[in-house]
């Protein structure tokens, strides 16, 4: 039977970080599902997600340590299960761009998190405009609206809540 663990890892950005943990995770026997990897700054993060039986999973906690203690990387683990599928949500996807502004996140987190409305992915970058340099922001999002929340008055309030803060946004379904 597949069992599955959550893993996030952090350490300083190097040639073959990637490498060092997903061979433990192979040679255990054990399957990336999902992941995301990403520099920040001078620091490499990745999460993963691990399937595999009990006996290949016990064997990656064990090994993935001793790498991560050799290596210096930030580790934690966490059992889980597969998350269940919600057929009362909509995926929709959520682009927006605007001059850097401290509080971003936390505003449309918030916005969407008072809706009831789960935020699946986010993500965000930062970097000069091409011809100003003038300092962007961009945040990318996929939310699970309820199907009891109505649609046109979702994207009505959200471009009007963009608007506020000046962000540039698209509200629009998830293409498959």
């Amino acid at each position: 039977m597949k069992q599955l663990i959550a893993l996030s890892a952090i350490g300083s950005d190097r040639t073959g970080m990637v490498h060092d943990l997903t061979r433990v995770i192979a040679d255990c026997g054990g399957n990336i599902v999902e992941s995301r990897m990403s520099a920040l700054g001078s620091e490499f993060a990745i999460a993963l997600l691990i399937s595999g039986n009990w006996h290949s999973l016990a064997k990656i906690e064990t090994e993935i340590k001793k790498v991560a203690e050799s290596s210096d990387i930030a580790l934690q683990m966490r059992r889980t299960e597969q998350r269940a599928v919600r057929g009362d949500m909509l995926p929709y996807s959520v682009d927006i761009v605007c001059l850097d502004q401290s509080g971003i996140v936390s505003s449309v987190s918030g916005f969407f998190s008072a809706r009831g409305i789960d935020i699946a992915e986010l993500d965000t970058r930062s970097y000069p405009a091409a011809h100003t340099g003038a300092p962007m922001f961009s945040l990318r999002l996929v939310i699970n609206v309820p199907s009891r929340i109505h649609l046109g008055v979702l994207r009505e309030e959200f471009m009007d809540f963009c608007d506020h803060l000046n962000l540039d946004a698209i509200l629009e379904p998830v293409k498959n």
